[in-house]
């Protein structure tokens, strides 16, 4: 962790926020506070360069001419790749991941370059994906409990020899391009289309995060009921289908 305070960054919530992702980096504050440390969430728009030297990073999701802007801008300021490329945590949502894959195809055709930190791709599909995703997380994600979320995503993505998928998918599409997966992970970077937003619904997911961001191997669970409650509702909302 930087100096005594836990910094979060949240990405370009100014063009990567259509779907309310930007509520993570307000759980990842929230955990850290209830567990007594300090945490500021630093907020990085189109007006600022991206700084290398926060705790951890989240983006979140976006239509096409927006995820144009988050590449170009990504491009321009490459302190998130930088980051990554030291450790530190990332979490990129939805559209995020296609624009830290090598290239995504809009839904015009044309194919875009994406900043290349995930090894990846992503085509359209025929149909749009929308609805409840439930998925159980790879053995090495560190994760234990079933991930749930709300995919709404046309995008394919297929994983290259140097990514892994996040998890199986038990209910749901996930990436949509033939393998029943989810998600993608490589170095410190966690992509994911889970919506909810992902931390809110997944708390280990979040203290995942919040152990890496610090620099410890584990942070004990936090006893919220409610939050166990939001988890059973929208784990039986998935099987009912």
């Amino acid at each position: 962790m930087s100096e005594s305070t836990l910094r979060i960054g949240l990405v370009l919530p100014d063009v990567m926020g259509t779907y309310g992702d930007g509520g993570n980096a307000l759980i990842l504050r929230q955990r850290a506070r209830m567990r007594g440390i300090d945490a500021e969430i630093v907020q990085i728009t189109l007006s600022d360069p991206v700084p290398e030297s926060l705790d951890v990073y989240t983006l979140g999701g976006a239509e096409d001419y927006a995820q144009r802007l988050a590449t170009r801008h990504l491009t321009k300021y490459p302190g998130l790749q930088r980051a990554a490329e030291a450790g530190r945590p990332v979490l990129a949502i939805c559209a995020a991941i296609q624009v830290l894959g090598h290239w995504y195809e809009t839904s015009a055709g044309e194919r875009v370059d994406g900043i290349s930190m995930l090894d990846l791709t992503t085509s359209p599909q025929e149909t749009r994906s929308i609805g409840e995703l439930i998925t159980d997380p790879a053995p090495d994600s560190g994760l234990t409990q079933p991930l749930t979320g709300f995919e709404n995503h046309r995008g394919g993505t297929t994983l290259g020899a140097d990514a892994r998928a996040l998890a199986k998918v038990r209910y749901g599409v996930g990436n949509g391009a033939g393998e029943k997966i989810e998600g993608a992970v490589q170095g410190s970077v966690i992509g994911t289309y889970l919506h909810g937003p992902a931390l809110a619904r997944n708390p280990e997911l979040a203290d995942l995060l919040l152990s890496r961001a610090l620099g410890v191997d584990k942070i004990e669970p936090l006893d919220l009921p409610e939050v166990d409650l939001l988890r059973r509702e929208r784990l039986a909302a998935g099987r009912r289908g």
